[in-house]
């Protein structure tokens, strides 16, 4: 069988039905969050192995900002250590053990940065 999508009728936050002919649903924005200052970011660096298949993956997590800024910054830890990885959600993947590597380049560029896990 193929995957449908789930159809979420634009999402009118319990909306059912109204009387008014003239009622248009306004849809809550969402604010864009600016990126912190390196100094101010809270970025906790760790290994993972969870849900991996056994391979061991540096995470670099906390990261507040853009999305553009995120791709930014792990496009540059996976150019310093060499490797792939990927960004999303906040956290940045790097693929293999190079919690120390990533550690050191984020305090050289000013980030507040703390190791996490063993």
């Amino acid at each position: 069988m193929s995957k449908q999508k789930k159809n979420t009728f634009n999402d009118f936050s319990g909306i059912m039905f109204s009387t008014d002919p003239d009622f248009v649903y306004e849809s809550p924005k969402e604010e864009e969050q600016g990126t912190l200052a390196n100094a101010q970011q809270d970025l906790r660096v760790m290994l993972d192995r969870k849900n991996r298949g056994g391979k061991t993956v540096t995470l670099v997590t906390g990261f507040v900002g853009s999305d553009a800024d995120l791709e930014k910054l792990a496009k540059t830890l996976k150019t310093k250590c060499g490797v792939g990885g990927g960004a999303k959600d906040g956290e940045i993947i790097l693929q293999g053990d190079f919690k120390e590597k990533a550690f050191l380049y984020l305090q050289k560029e000013g980030y507040k940065v703390k190791k996490s896990g063993g």
